[in-house]
């Protein structure tokens, strides 16, 4: 369908503008809500996702797709019965402590969102003690972990150890990643999984989230 196609198109070249303009004017079409993001926007996803592991696309192209998708679902979810979108379940991310480098987490977090996860970003630098009354407080099914640095990736594992400690250890799943971390790694800090780019971590997180 040549309106479809057109919201597909907006959101796979990063067009936010174009992209909610284009969701008001479904909206005005009489196209469902579920209609488009089910026939539209998370196809666009899966395909910018699909260039950035093949090399088409990157970090900035990804990054301007998410954005537009996001530009189309903040207009569309008011209009969602409760339940009516698949949600896959709810996700805490965030960068560890003494790291303040949020592009990777944020691509993460868009990814995320665009495949139905409630995603509820806790920022940077991010100490044991801050994961632990977050999971505490909003009762995830999964953290996400992120470090750019070799210096912080450490912290990683304190994190782990503190959600061991407060006994919380066997109601979430774990996911690290970031430029220093490998699959070695995450297993030697106790994570359940590890994830090497944005696209990767959620067929990870979805993976982590049925078993």
């Amino acid at each position: 369908m040549e309106f479809l196609d057109e919201l597909y198109d907006a959101i796979v070249e990063g067009e936010d503008d174009v992209a909610a303009d284009l969701t008001r004017e479904g909206l005005d079409k009489g196209f469902e809500p579920l209609v488009m993001i089910e026939e539209a926007m998370i196809p666009a996803m899966t395909e910018a996702g699909r260039r950035f592991e093949t090399e088409e696309f990157f970090v900035p192209e990804l990054m301007t797709a998410g954005r537009a998708i996001k530009a189309g679902l903040e207009i569309l979810r008011p209009l969602l019965a409760d339940g009516e979108i698949h949600n896959a379940g709810r996700v805490l991310i965030g960068t560890v402590q003494g790291d303040l480098h949020d592009i990777g987490k944020n691509l993460v977090g868009v990814m995320l969102e665009g495949a139905g996860f409630e995603v509820i970003d806790l920022g940077t630098d991010l100490t044991p003690a801050e994961v632990v009354a977050a999971i505490e407080e909003h009762n995830p099914d999964l953290v996400g972990l992120s470090a750019l640095l070799t210096t912080t990736m450490m912290a990683m594992k304190a994190i782990i150890e503190a959600i061991e400690t407060a006994g919380l250890r066997d109601e979430v799943q774990v996911m690290v990643g970031g430029a220093p971390m490998t699959e070695e790694a995450a297993e030697a800090f106790g994570a359940d999984a590890f994830a090497g780019n944005a696209n990767a971590a959620v067929r990870v997180a979805l993976e982590l989230v049925a078993a």
